[in-house]
């Protein structure tokens, strides 16, 4: 029972199994049941899955002389199982080293907008780099993200206080095109009106019209306004014998 036991090895549909016999490689194992010889092989058994590694934060200075807490993530996964157990003794620690370095140096490359406006830049090169390390360990870097970057106080406030600038800005440039446009439609009625002085006197009316029924009031005319209501007579008159002039 004990020999068959250490004679057989289940090996999941993620992995595979590279067999040791005395110390060297003899092959390499699909997923499922399989046999070796006791004590003289040995199995290790290698995860094909895509693995997240967290990048811890760490300090780093952009170009532009900011102080930033950057962390982020990498995502890789084995593709040689034999060269990720022969080439290197810990893949993951391996990774979680150079992934830190990679971060620090080609974080500082670039302005703190840069990194705040161009992640998907950054996240690239960080991935190309770190892929162009591992490929001799048979690992493939899929990709790699920064996660959070975490700003000095004065610089939060600061930025703050830029943001409400621009959206004050912003505010007051939507009032003065709605005042300009205001005043362009009140030059156009000044322009009809001096135009036509009768449309002014109709507006008149209108407007005292709108009073009375507003308050429930009668109006009581003048007599010399009779002669106004000829004159707007008239004009309107002209109007319907040449509409052209509208």
């Amino acid at each position: 029972m004990l020999l068959y036991s250490l004679a057989c090895y289940l090996s999941t549909q993620y992995q595979k199994g590279v067999v040791f016999r005395f110390g060297r490689i003899i092959k390499t194992c699909e997923p499922g049941l399989r046999w070796i010889i006791p004590i003289v092989d040995q199995m290790r058994k290698v995860d094909f899955r895509t693995i997240t590694l967290p990048i811890p934060p760490q300090k780093i200075i952009t170009k532009d002389n900011v102080s930033v807490d950057v962390s982020a993530v990498a995502y890789y996964r084995v593709v040689d199982a034999i060269k990720s157990i022969v080439a290197i003794e810990n893949v993951m620690s391996a990774i979680n080293q150079i992934a830190q370095t990679s971060v620090r140096n080609i974080v500082g490359k670039f302005q703190l907008d840069e990194i705040l406006s161009e992640r998907e830049t950054i996240n690239r090169e960080i991935a190309k780099v770190l892929d162009a390390h591992t490929e001799s360990w048979g690992v493939v870097v899929s990709m790699v993200e920064i996660k959070d970057i975490e700003l000095p106080e004065g610089m939060q406030r600061a930025m703050a206080k830029q943001a409400e600038a621009e959206r004050e800005k912003r505010a007051k440039i939507i009032a003065a095109e709605g005042e300009f446009l205001a005043s362009q439609k009140l030059a156009d009625t000044a322009d009809v009106m001096a135009a036509h002085p009768i449309a002014l006197q109709l507006r008149n009316l209108q407007t005292m019209a709108e009073i009375s029924v507003e308050k429930n009031s009668t109006i009581i005319f003048p007599a010399q306004f009779m002669s106004t209501v000829s004159e707007i007579k008239k004009f309107l008159d002209q109007e319907n014998i040449h509409p052209s002039r509208r």
